[in-house]
């Protein structure tokens, strides 16, 4: 009797534990915010944590600000203490779900989807909705998107001094395979 239960247990407590979960740290993040005739302003963090739940369609990343690389160490410094305030606010964090999101569809061809969550930037949360493209690759799963974000969504100030050589639309890539 006792090993009955326990295979009945195991059968019904098994997917809870056995939930399949595609993660890596190293994704890329890639922004742009540069205004036209003056020096870009652009930077990459290929460190940043994802992690794919696909049976919930929940997906998550973790960006260290402190990680973003410029080709000046002068705009980084400024980004980090002026700007982003990273020792206050050292991470950025995005936590939503992939609508119609089904692991079994996904196929070496890219397919649309649309990820909604909360981004936190900053100290500041926003609900934003963004479009992805997915598809299988030979080790793993492969996650793309481009969007725009505000400064002024995420009150990061921009001083008056540098205001015409900064846009406040930051162009926005991710780049992710999962594993």
């Amino acid at each position: 009797m006792k090993k009955i239960t326990l295979l009945a247990l195991f059968f019904v407590l098994h997917p809870i534990f056995a939930q399949k979960k595609l993660s890596t740290s190293k994704c890329s993040i890639y922004f742009e915010a540069s205004v036209p005739l003056f020096e870009a302003v652009e930077a990459k963090n290929d460190i940043v944590n994802c992690i794919l739940i696909p049976e919930k369609s929940q997906i998550s990343f973790t960006a260290v600000i402190k990680n973003f690389q410029f080709k000046r160490d002068l705009m980084r410094e400024h980004f980090n203490s002026n700007y982003m305030e990273s020792d206050r606010y050292p991470k950025a964090t995005f936590k939503g779900l992939i609508e119609k999101f089904d692991l079994k569809i996904v196929t070496d061809v890219e397919k649309d989807f649309i990820i909604k969550g909360k981004l936190t930037i900053h100290g500041q949360s926003r609900m934003i909705s963004v479009n992805a493209k997915i598809k299988k690759v030979v080790n793993g799963i492969h996650i793309t998107s481009y969007f725009t974000l505000n400064t002024d969504d995420f009150n990061i100030q921009i001083p008056s001094m540098v205001i015409a050589k900064i846009s406040k639309n930051v162009n926005t890539q991710i780049d992710c395979v999962l594993n």
